[in-house]
């Protein structure tokens, strides 16, 4: 096989590869350049929303935060969840026992390891963090958060 005709078929095999079930490239309402998130974003914001990073825990002032409000999305301003349903997890991040309706959309993350359901904003996909079934009832999940990803406004 010549060297182009290889390239011309691992590229092919690559672009259907996107679209494997479960592998579906996902288009979200706000979209932005990666400079205009840069640009908007500090980079500890970045690398957790924009590259699924995980903020170090207990640094965020949002953990202990229990003021009635709402906690939105940093990148679009989508309310996600309501302070009525956080909860100390005692893990260093902000719990929630679930999300505001229709607010969050999930993945399957196979890092580390292991699998594990990773929630992202569903208008802006920025991710938040994790989903796990150690939760408190009556749904017993916890959401993990990044506090990088979220601001809270009060009631």
């Amino acid at each position: 096989m010549q060297r182009r005709h290889f390239m011309v078929t691992l590229g092919a095999l690559g672009a259907g590869y996107a679209f494997l079930p479960g592998r579906a490239m996902a288009a979200f309402e706000v979209t932005r350049t990666e400079a205009e998130w840069r640009e908007m974003l500090t980079p500890l914001q970045y690398e957790v929303m924009r590259e699924e990073g995980t903020e170090r825990a207990f640094t965020s002032p949002l953990d202990k935060n229990y003021e009635d409000g709402t906690y939105h999305c940093r990148g679009c301003d989508l309310p996600l969840y309501s302070s009525a349903h956080k909860y100390d997890s005692k893990t260093g991040w902000p719990s929630f026992w679930k999300a505001l309706p229709d607010a969050i959309g999930t993945k399957p993350d196979r890092k580390l390891f292991t699998v594990r359901t990773e929630c992202h904003c569903r208008r802006c996909g920025s991710h938040l963090g994790h989903i796990f079934d150690d939760g408190p009832q009556p749904t017993g999940k916890r959401h993990c958060l990044n506090g990088v990803s979220l601001v809270f406004k009060a009631a």
